[in-house]
């Protein structure tokens, strides 16, 4: 990343001024990015490659004020921590689901560690609705969130569970990876019948209120615990509401993935 790329992220996330590469920055920088960039699959169902490189999921996020899923949002991240000053460790992590272990590289996420020997945490910008502060890495006690109460707790061969309200969320693996290592989980996510990224176009970002969501023509709001759903009527509809919530300009609306596929 240049200076000019660093700078323009910052500005998209909202933040301006000196940014040492400590824990409070930290902190900071992943709350602000939940707020700002979406979490979101529509490269899918727009037929649009994703490219799992450092400086190209940062243009995408800074050029284009687009958003995506683990790889891209947390890779972008791990570029612009890198850049700030921090240590960053890209880890595998496989998601629980109904009980049972996803595939390898299922999710990423990462380790930093900051540059004033504060220590290291598990930052986390591409899993849905998590937790919302960096986890301290060395801790196994319990640890309070907006989202909840998270935890860190020993599992088989070195791996470390991230319970969620002492709910299993995903196990990670501790060894260091690099991104071109999540290349081929990545093609199955959005090409495969059974990956739910595939089912249909969402979008999602975290509200000083709550959460916004649209799912296809589903808009979903939650604001001080309260939610409402509405159905949009049209793709011009549609369209309004990737710009008003998400800030994404559009010139189609995304056609779900599975629609090409006889049934």
């Amino acid at each position: 990343m240049n200076q000019a790329l660093t700078t323009a992220y910052l500005e998209r996330l909202g933040i301006i001024g000196p940014v040492p590469a400590d824990g409070a920055t930290l902190r900071e920088l992943q709350y602000r990015h939940l707020l700002t960039v979406p979490f979101e699959n529509l490269s899918i169902h727009l037929r649009e490659e994703i490219e799992l490189v450092g400086n190209e999921l940062v243009r995408k996020v800074v050029e284009r004020r687009r958003g995506g899923f683990c790889y891209e949002l947390n890779g972008a991240f791990a570029t612009l921590l890198t850049e700030l000053g921090y240590s960053v460790t890209l880890l595998s992590a496989r998601v629980f689901q109904e009980g049972s272990l996803g595939v390898p590289y299922d999710h990423l996420v990462l380790r930093a560690t900051a540059a004033d020997g504060s220590g290291s945490w598990l930052a986390e910008v591409g899993f849905g609705e998590a937790f919302l502060q960096p986890l301290r890495w060395e801790s196994r006690a319990e640890q309070q969130d907006p989202a909840g109460v998270f935890q860190l707790v020993e599992a088989e061969y070195g791996d470390l569970d991230l319970l969620q309200n002492g709910v299993p969320q995903y196990r990670l693996d501790t060894r260091p990876r690099e991104l071109a290592e999540f290349e081929p989980t990545c093609w199955y996510h959005r090409t495969s019948p059974r990956s739910h990224f595939t089912r249909g176009p969402m979008c999602t970002r975290l509200t000083e209120e709550g959460r916004v969501t649209l799912a296809g023509r589903k808009l979903k709001i939650t604001e001080g615990g309260a939610k409402r759903e509405t159905d949009l009527p049209d793709d011009s509809a549609v369209l309004r509401a990737y710009q008003e919530h998400f800030g994404i300009e559009l010139d189609q609306v995304p056609v779900p993935l599975r629609a090409d596929r006889p049934r």
